[in-house]
């Protein structure tokens, strides 16, 4: 290559396709492919267009009607399109159908998060656990996998495992399977082991969304360097630090954001790094007020946390990016009842924030708004758990 030359890596060019139902209304299906088209920026691609059907049910044969699907087709040879993102898991036979028909690689929400979890997997236990849930996701698609691969060049939806031969033997695949989850057995125990010597102090855990903040606020309480950025699982794995507040210390974690729709496999290979929030003493449930799904969101991480019994714990209910907040102050003589798009941050506050049982906060960890008051409410949490742990040590928790 002549000096001087740089080549571009190739971005591959995506349609996504979604199905607006009674259950999910047509508002919701388009900010889920906004989600799906974040999702898609953060694998490397880029969203040429959406495509959305109403329906009642998904076709039980190419997931969108005939109609639809020679309208994404026409469309897919006329632009050249790369990939095909379905919004929801694709069954094996609809998947052999729609890729028949298009041409293209077809990938669903399940395997596009695999792919990004794939790219960001840095330690041997993140790749683990990743490389486990890519495997178990693999196993009951080998044969279209294997049918279609020799043309699919690598590319979004085949990092890792879908690049290598062991896909052509079902055996050797769970083979792989078994080996990886002893594998992690064997980390699990080093991890248990750890957080034993670490089960004096009292353990504070950030959760919450993916791309709300958590890592920001970790590098801000903390003074360490984890990386962040403004992508949808920026880091999988997870971070402790010690802090010291005045004289009093503490343990905080930095966790992997959770997403709706998560794969059930990702929750299943991810239970070392989700004990870390099993076995907290205290929540800091970071939201993205700015976003406009926050509330959904919110009921995603609840529903999260039910699934792996982190769901009665003691919570700090932080809202974050309160810098970013944007709202449509309504007319005066507008008598339409308001919406949230037309509440204000204090008349947001009004709403059932003010009668959260949980401390609740609003902050800018970016701009360090209020971030002052979040330290004296997490100052007096831990300091709650910390005197009935130890009763008679009057030198720790106490101000100067």
């Amino acid at each position: 290559m002549p000096e001087g030359i740089v080549i571009e890596p190739l971005v591959e060019r995506v349609v996504l396709i979604g199905l607006s139902t009674n259950r999910t209304g047509m508002d919701k299906t388009h900010e889920h492919l906004d989600e799906l088209a974040f999702l898609v920026e953060t694998a490397g691609g880029v969203t040429v267009k959406r495509f959305v059907q109403r329906v009642e049910s998904p076709d039980p044969r190419t997931f969108v009607g005939a109609g639809k699907l020679a309208e994404i087709k026409a469309f897919v040879k006329e632009h050249e399109i790369d990939i095909a993102v379905f919004d929801d898991e694709l069954s094996l036979s609809q998947a052999r159908n729609i890729e028949k028909e298009l041409d293209i690689k077809i990938l669903d929400r399940n395997n596009l998060i695999l792919d990004i979890f794939a790219s960001r997997a840095r330690t041997s236990h993140a790749r683990t656990q990743v490389e486990l849930a890519q495997y178990q996701y693999l196993l009951p698609r080998l044969t279209r996998m294997w049918t279609h691969l020799e043309r699919q060049q690598g590319g979004i939806g085949l990092r890792g495992p879908g690049e290598r031969e062991i896909e052509t033997d079902r055996r050797i695949v769970r083979d792989r399977i078994a080996l990886l989850k002893e594998k992690l057995k064997q980390i699990d125990k080093i991890k248990t082991t750890q957080r034993k010597g670490r089960k004096g102090m009292v353990r504070v855990a950030l959760v919450g969304y993916t791309n709300v903040g958590k890592s920001t606020l970790m590098n801000l309480l903390s003074k360490s360097n984890v990386f962040a950025e403004n992508k949808l699982f920026a880091t999988l794995d997870t971070t402790v630090r010690k802090v010291v507040f005045d004289n009093l210390p503490f343990l905080l974690t930095d966790t992997v954001g959770f997403i709706r729709k998560l794969p059930h496999s990702l929750v299943e290979s991810f239970k070392s790094t989700l004990d870390e929030v099993r076995e907290a003493d205290l929540l800091v449930h970071i939201v993205d007020i700015s976003h406009p799904e926050f509330e959904d969101q919110i009921r995603v991480v609840n529903q999260t946390l039910g699934e792996i019994g982190a769901n009665n714990k003691p919570t700090v209910l932080l809202f974050n990016k309160i810098d970013a907040y944007r709202y449509t102050k309504k007319d005066d003589d507008d008598l339409t009842p308001p919406t949230k798009q037309n509440l204000s941050l204090d008349d947001l506050k009004r709403t059932w924030m003010a009668d959260s049982h949980y401390p609740t906060l609003f902050i800018s960890a970016v701009e360090q708004i209020n971030v002052e008051e979040f330290r004296e409410v997490l100052y007096e949490e831990v300091k709650k758990i910390h005197v009935t742990r130890y009763p008679y040590n009057e030198g720790v928790g106490r101000r100067a």
